[in-house]
């Protein structure tokens, strides 16, 4: 079973963070021993503070298990975390979910929002302004896992995506 941090604060969360990095005390977002973890589950708050703090648990995650995949999975999460916190109302904290080794051996990253509703994904087609700002995230997702997606949840949407064992 994950562990949680019960957070909704960026300073409960930052100190998470640094303990995650050190890879020591109690307010660690992973779990408990030396084992691989099935997965880690963290609220973040829902403010741009959680982008980073997201990259960093995310780093930490896949240290151990699949230090080849940390690069693009901190993208792909700051992508979507930043997703979240822009195009959701403030009501709650965001929660990520890192398994950082599936049954078919695959990382998988979810991140949970609270407004309920559907993610439109860009058309891949569609050419791309080079001078816009944003509008590329979700084309960066698709592009670099091998699957992604959102799906519905008890308390509004979890987007996500994985990348291949390697």
């Amino acid at each position: 079973m994950p562990e949680t941090i019960d957070s909704t604060e960026a300073a409960d969360a930052t100190e998470a963070a640094d303990a995650a990095d050190s890879g020591s005390g109690s307010g660690s977002a992973g779990p408990a021993g030396a084992g691989s973890p099935a997965s880690w589950r963290v609220r973040l708050p829902h403010t741009t503070a959680a982008v980073p703090i997201a990259r960093t648990l995310v780093r930490d995650a896949l240290a151990r298990t699949a230090p080849g995949e940390a690069d693009t999975a901190e993208l792909l999460t700051a992508e979507l975390v930043a997703n979240a916190v822009r195009h959701t109302a403030g009501r709650g904290p965001i929660e990520l979910v890192v398994e950082p080794r599936t049954a078919s051996g695959d990382c998988r990253v979810e991140v949970h929002d609270p407004a309920p509703g559907r993610i439109v994904h860009p058309d891949p087609d569609t050419e791309v302004d080079p001078w816009q700002e944003h509008g590329r995230g979700l084309l960066l997702v698709r592009a670099l896992s091998s699957a992604c997606g959102h799906r519905p949840t008890a308390g509004g949407k979890a987007a996500w995506f994985t990348l291949p064992a390697v």
